[in-house]
């Protein structure tokens, strides 16, 4: 048995032999340890001592000096007791020298090193209150603490003698088991820190250990020992703040609702969770403001995202965009009406309603021992958007407190970035529906150009653009086209995209010249900025913008085959000739619309029959990843290599010149050029003579019987001994009559004159003033445009009638 506390008697002496044997033992000796004289007496010392002695004491005896030190005894009993003892050495011729021993009056219970302290140190070691266990030389069991095994769920004899990977053949049991052998290798401690589940345990834990080697007083490695820690609540803690720190960064990045779902429940799955979903209300999945949650009332919910730490989310019931309704009054619904998270186990009898309410849920609750939910409102700036369900089945610990936090935290969040691209979302689909509203639904059939075109908004997330394009049929056959594009993005750039597009149209009726047209619209640019200033811009990146644009302006005549162009801060036009080649047009740029003050110049080309014009805007040639002339040598590249259609051209030039989802909004129109041939005009000169009204409408009435329609005679002779005659009175030479046979009949008469003509009501008893009156009444439409040697006056009449 142990001893703790003895008082070592006054007279505790023996005296001991050079050989170690005793020769003397006291009455005090006896008390001391129990044994009687004739028991001591002869008997070795060392059968006494229960450990070594001390170095220091073996060397002053081997010197012959006096000594005091402590020496661990055995009582008879068979307990320890470390005892201070004194030795004198004597002298005897026969015997040699003799030590005489006598006890301090001090004892001490053995310590780690002597076995007369080694039942309380042993004591210490099993009531640690962390894991503590000591291997030998070979990484083998020796013992270990309460803690310890009960950790390892396991007894001491179980486990004496196996290494802890033939205690425990599986991670991370392993590099436990490597980390003891590299210690008693190099002889150095190695901290670790892990998370696993031992075999005595319920979940997982986190550890530091200290792995440390056993040193005998040479300092030979004779085994290691482990200290265990846990520190799972610091390593929750950390866990926690990383989930949320990995939440701040990943949920949000694009404006996309259904994308930052997913965000949400992936940052969950790798957290915390092992399965989780996110149910919009059906008014926010369609992109609509969201509706009120009325308590009481079953609730159309669309699955947005999940995920699931098992591959293709088996657990899920309810396909990805696929609509569901919560019933009223189970725990879903309550969570919508709250707005409170709430924590359901396995034996709440709500939770279990609800899931039985479907044969499918139970089921799959039942397969894959769902046995934890959390239920979280996605809620942002007081508005309830859906709802974030957590479920746990691969985890045994289920959902606490704690976690409930950690999840309405995350959800807040991503409640907040769900919002703004459900807002975003909106405001995207208004601009576009207003921008396409405002674009041309399909190319007109004109008799000048055969059209196509390709429009894409940004697909990166921006704000739709004010890119647009119109092809405007003009007098005489002629054809305007025309490509644009408004600085910003938005609903406000849309709409000033209409403006603009509405005012091109209004200009171009006029019959303006393309550098005439562009000025115009420069000063309505400027007119536009300055009425609406930058307070009254909606998006904050277009307040600190002045307004501006770049716009591409061409006037085609099938007639001439010549066209006359000219831009605005655009990039050039591309000509695709008759036999292939490729090249773009070398036009003034000019000044992009609004800055004012700068003149705009026109070119005019002559395009032979079959030629191909491009207009685009920059977001077709321009990229972050390229400068502009590698796009430019893309599109030339995509537009030399003939197609069957313009639609296939189309779609080769974006399918060559794209390399990526656009950045910018993209327009394409690509027009190619028709010639009206002799058999559809017909010109005649004329002199500044009344006679030759007559002259004229002979011409006329024997050209339209010639097309084969006579029952336009008279209207178009009518027509043209009006403005033939206006010509004479009013105008200047040379006059000329043309007629042309389109989708329309389009009647023409030149004069050197700039007068503008104007319809004026004649009064009963005026002889003149009616001719343009009787012109707008027999023709559908009729019109002026000036020209650089005068003016023509023209007025169409539909073939409708006639097919």
């Amino acid at each position: 048995m142990d001893r703790k506390d003895v008082t070592v008697p006054a007279d505790s002496a023996v005296v001991v032999d050079a050989d170690g044997t005793f020769l003397v033992w006291s009455a005090g000796a006896r008390q001391l340890l129990g044994y009687e004289p004739g028991e001591a007496v002869g008997r070795r010392a060392t059968d006494l001592l229960a450990a070594d002695l001390p170095a220091s004491v073996r060397r002053h005896m081997a010197d012959g000096q006096p000594w005091t030190g402590l020496v661990a005894l055995r009582h008879r009993d068979g307990g320890q007791l470390l005892v201070r003892l004194r030795g004198a050495p004597l002298l005897d011729a026969a015997r040699g020298r003799l030590w005489l021993v006598t006890g301090a009056a001090e004892t001490y219970p053995a310590g780690p090193g002597d076995p007369g302290a080694a039942a309380l140190w042993d004591r210490a070691l099993a009531q640690l209150p962390v894991p503590v266990a000591i291997y030998d030389r070979q990484a083998r069991f020796l013992a270990a603490n309460e803690m310890m095994t009960r950790a390892m769920g396991r007894s001491e004899e179980e486990m004496r003698g196996l290494t802890l990977w033939e205690i425990e053949p599986h991670r991370p049991f392993d590099e436990y088991d490597r980390i003891q052998r590299q210690v008693l290798r190099t002889g150095e401690m190695i901290f670790y820190e892990g998370v696993g589940q031992a075999p005595g345990e319920s979940r997982e834990h986190s550890r530091s250990m200290f792995i440390s080697p056993l040193k005998d007083p040479d300092g030979t490695v004779q085994g290691v020992s482990a200290a265990v820690f846990d520190t799972t609540e610091q390593y929750w803690a950390r866990r926690s703040l990383a989930v949320l720190n990995d939440a701040s960064l990943r949920i949000g990045s694009t404006l996309d609702v259904t994308r930052t779902a997913e965000e949400l429940v992936e940052v969950a799955v790798t957290g915390f969770a092992d399965f989780v979903v996110v149910d919009l209300l059906e008014s926010v999945a369609q992109g609509d403001e969201p509706e009120r949650v009325p308590p009481g009332e079953p609730v159309k919910v669309r699955r947005t995202a999940q995920a699931s730490v098992l591959e293709g989310c088996p657990e899920s019931v309810v396909a990805l965009g696929e609509a569901s309704r919560y019933p009223a009054g189970s725990p879903p619904t309550a969570a919508l009406v709250t707005g409170e998270g709430a924590l359901y186990g396995q034996g709440d009898r709500g939770l279990r309603k609800w899931i039985e309410s479907s044969t499918a849920r139970a089921g799959t609750v039942d397969r894959y021992m769902v046995h934890s939910v959390m239920l979280v409102s996605l809620r942002a700036r007081g508005v309830t958007l859906g709802l974030v369900h957590f479920l746990r089945h691969r985890t045994t610990e289920p959902f606490g407190e704690d976690d409930l936090m950690l999840a309405e935290e995350i959800v807040a969040r991503a409640a907040v970035s769900v919002d703004n691209a459900r807002r975003f979302t909106r405001e995207r689909r208004t601009a576009l529906a207003l921008q396409r509203s405002l674009l041309p639904e399909r190319p007109p059939g004109l008799a000048a150009v055969e059209v196509a075109y390709r429009y894409l908004p940004a697909g990166s997330g921006a704000d739709v653009g004010g890119d647009w394009f119109d092809a405007i049929p003009l007098s005489g056959a002629r054809v305007a086209l025309v490509v644009g594009d408004v600085v910003g993005h938005g609903i406000h750039a849309s709409a000033t995209m209409g403006r603009l597009r509405t005012a091109v149209r209004t200009l171009a009726d006029v019959d303006l010249s393309p550098d005439e047209l562009l000025t115009q619209l420069d000063d309505l640019v400027i007119r536009l900025d300055r009425e609406e200033g930058p307070e009254t811009r909606g998006n904050p990146r277009e307040a600190a913008a002045e307004l501006g644009a770049t716009c591409m302006y061409a006037v085609y005549d099938p007639v001439s085959r010549r066209c006359s162009l000219a831009r605005a801060g655009h990039p050039p036009p591309a000509l695709v000739r008759p036999d292939g080649t490729v090249r773009f047009l070398e036009l003034p740029a000019g000044p992009p619309l609004g800055l004012g003050g700068l003149p705009f110049e026109a070119i005019e080309v002559e395009l032979a029959e079959g030629s191909l014009l491009a207009l685009y805007t920059d977001g077709l040639v321009e990229a972050a990843d390229r400068d502009i002339e590698a796009g430019l040598d893309r599109l030339r590249r995509a537009l030399s290599r003939p197609a069957e259609s313009l639609e296939e051209t189309c779609e080769q030039v974006l399918r060559t010149v794209l390399t990526g989802r656009p950045a910018d909004d993209i327009v394409l129109l690509l027009a190619r050029t028709l010639v009206l041939g002799t058999d559809k005009v017909a010109t005649w000169q004329l002199p500044r003579d009344p006679a030759a009204v007559a002259q004229a409408r002979r011409f006329a009435g024997e050209q339209i019987t010639a097309w084969g329609m006579p029952e336009l005679t008279f209207s178009t002779e009518l027509i043209v001994s009006e403005l033939v005659t206006n010509a004479i009175r009013y105008g200047g030479p040379p006059i000329e009559l043309r007629l042309i046979r389109n989708t329309t009949l389009i009647c023409e008469v030149s004069d050197g004159s700039s007068t503008a003509p104007h319809l004026r009501r004649a009064r009963v008893l005026d002889e003149g003033g009616r001719g343009l009156l009787l012109v707008a009444q027999v023709s559908e439409c009729w019109g002026s445009r000036q020209t650089p040697t005068g003016k023509i006056i023209w007025a169409e009449q539909s073939l409708a009638s006639l097919a």
